[in-house]
């Protein structure tokens, strides 16, 4: 059965307003919970106002939603499919001639582009909401309106420069004006591929502004040569506001369109990049999970012949087991991130399980 056929909008139409509807009250529920959560936290804070709650709940909103995504797809399956079985629409459906994989099929493909539209759209937004979240529990936490995600935790961050060399760029404290990150007591530590120490340069305070880092009262230290005392002194550097921002928030917050760049800046500067690696490719994978947890709602919802009532305790049982994968595969992901197995085993093994054994329930199902 085409997705395109009448059918096949109908079908796919009854799944999406499913979702949606799912969607809206797993949404208000969250929310009202996270809202309540917050208003607990700020009852002995007289400076702290109602909106600012709401904006803190809101803005953490799709970031929460983002975790318990899958569920709200099986669950949007499991009813889907329950209301095609009690109504015996399935029955008239498999004696038209369509087996239950073209039935499967225009949910499928309505899943996947939800899922696209998930991690090319939505993703960037929670990820940039979440940012917004963390800056302002700062807020709330140091009780400063103007503190950013890294105000009081200094700095330390390595970069990798065009000729080769390494540069590790330290200060002691780190606030942001608008587009022009302050530093206080900087070190800027330049080194060789071989670790060996070519300059340091310390100064009181520095900007990085653009790609260029603006130093106030430099002291320069450099092999073979006197120390020199500088009032200025410009340095050329790839670091941005954003690039630091990053190196401070988990690769959950960074966009699904910035990781790349990020995994490479890191790569070149040294770092690990095994999280950002499985965050990347497990958002990639993001459209295959939702389209297998559409499996495990067909395996126990899809009936049918049924007595009335046995669904229920279907659907009970295929959300039961919807638990019980998806933290299976968060262990997974565990020993991925911790590098105990490689990361395209932790990414697609919970997939390829979970496709494989209700493919073979489907197919013994549909030899029935």
């Amino acid at each position: 059965m085409q997705p395109t056929s009448i059918l096949g909008r109908y079908i796919t139409k009854q799944f999406v307003l499913n979702f949606l509807a799912v969607l809206l009250m797993i949404s208000g529920v969250i929310f009202l919970f996270d809202t309540i959560e917050q208003l607990r936290r700020s009852s002995s804070r007289p400076d702290i106002d109602f909106l600012f709650m709401i904006k803190m709940s809101s803005s953490k909103l799709p970031r929460t939603f983002e975790m318990v995504f899958p569920f709200v797809i099986m669950i949007a399956g499991m009813i889907t499919f329950w209301k095609v079985s009690r109504s015996n629409e399935f029955v008239v459906i498999r004696s038209a001639g369509v087996s239950t994989w073209g039935f499967l099929l225009p949910v499928m493909t309505a899943v996947f582009v939800i899922g696209m539209i998930n991690i090319m759209i939505i993703n960037p937004i929670s990820s940039y909401l979440y940012e917004v979240y963390e800056t302002m529990d700062m807020r709330f936490k140091t009780r400063n309106p103007n503190a950013v995600l890294f105000s009081s935790k200094g700095l330390w961050i390595r970069e990798a420069s065009e000729d080769g060399n390494i540069l590790v760029l330290e200060a002691k404290s780190v606030r942001q004006e608008e587009d022009i990150l302050v530093l206080k007591d900087v070190s800027l530590l330049e080194f060789t591929d071989t670790s060996f120490l070519i300059k340091r340069i310390d100064a009181y305070a520095a900007e990085l502004n653009g790609n260029k880092i603006d130093m106030k009262a430099v002291k320069i230290f450099e092999n073979g040569e006197p120390m020199r005392k500088l009032d200025s002194y410009k340095y050329k550097t790839n670091l941005t506001i954003d690039r630091i921002k990053e190196n401070f928030v988990e690769p959950e917050a960074i966009s699904f369109w910035n990781l790349p760049d990020t995994i490479k800046f890191y790569e070149k500067s040294g770092f690990s990049v095994v999280r950002h690696k499985m965050r990347y490719l497990s958002l990639w994978a993001s459209p295959f999970l939702l389209m297998a947890m559409v499996l495990i709602a067909a395996v126990f919802a899809l009936k049918s012949n049924v007595r009335r009532g046995g669904v229920m305790y279907l659907i009970v049982g295929g959300i039961a087991t919807g638990f019980v994968v998806y933290f299976m595969s968060q262990i997974i992901y565990a020993f991925g991130v911790n590098d105990y197995i490689p990361i395209l085993i932790a990414v697609w093994t919970p997939i390829l399980i979970i496709v494989m054994i209700t493919t073979s329930i489907l197919l013994h199902l549909e030899g029935n």
